[in-house]
């Protein structure tokens, strides 16, 4: 197995995701250099930033009714630091499949939190959140299934970050809409997370 298929095995993107997130990575490198030569000097390790990502992604919890703005800041630097981690494990050389899927289950958890976070204030509906975050997950664990068996998605729909914009406008300019957001994502999800159930199964039977 080549050092490229090895990096595969066991994460959570499918090939068309992979492709782009190397380009941005690459890109992000660039642009952020100085920072990360900073970082490195700090002795800052990508873990770091994930901690700090998944604390401030689930610190939009307890800011999202009494201090709305500041809720909207911790999940805008969630999202920063979640696209700083991977830059950093390559500037310095650490990068490892390890490394990816503790990245993976921070994204998760704070999608999650998220989601019944807007649940709990009737933002959304139950059965919306609950539908979303169960076939986010499921659809995630049979990514990183596929990918450990070398039968990757060709292209997966990642829905959080639209999310996430979303929540300023469910609260601002469109109340309502949320909930219809969340169920289109669902079905996409279900189509994928069938197909990934359907594939892992064929695969099997061999």
């Amino acid at each position: 197995m080549s050092d490229e298929d090895q990096d595969k095995k066991g994460d959570c993107y499918s090939d068309g995701e992979r492709a782009w997130m190397v380009r941005t990575q690459e890109l992000r490198a660039r642009l952020l250099h100085p920072l990360l030569l900073i970082l490195g000097r700090l002795r800052v390790t990508p873990d770091h930033l994930t901690f700090l990502s998944l604390l401030c992604g689930l610190a939009f919890c307890p800011l999202f009714a009494p201090m709305l703005i500041w809720a909207y800041v911790a999940l805008v630097v969630h999202v920063a630091l979640d696209g700083l981690d991977g830059p950093l494990a390559r500037h310095l050389g650490v990068a490892s499949r390890a490394g990816s899927f503790t990245d993976t289950m921070a994204d998760q958890i704070v999608v999650t939190a998220v989601t019944i976070t807007l649940m709990k204030a009737g933002q959304v509906s139950v059965a919306a959140g609950g539908v979303y975050v169960f076939v986010y997950g499921v659809v995630v664990a049979f990514a990183m299934i596929r990918n450990t068996m070398a039968i990757p998605y060709s292209w997966l729909i990642r829905p959080r970050f639209i999310f996430y914009l979303w929540i300023p406008v469910e609260c601002h300019l469109w109340p309502g809409t949320i909930e219809w957001l969340l169920w289109g994502f669902s079905a996409l999800l279900g189509l994928k997370m069938l197909t990934g159930f359907l594939k892992i199964r064929s695969q099997l039977r061999d």
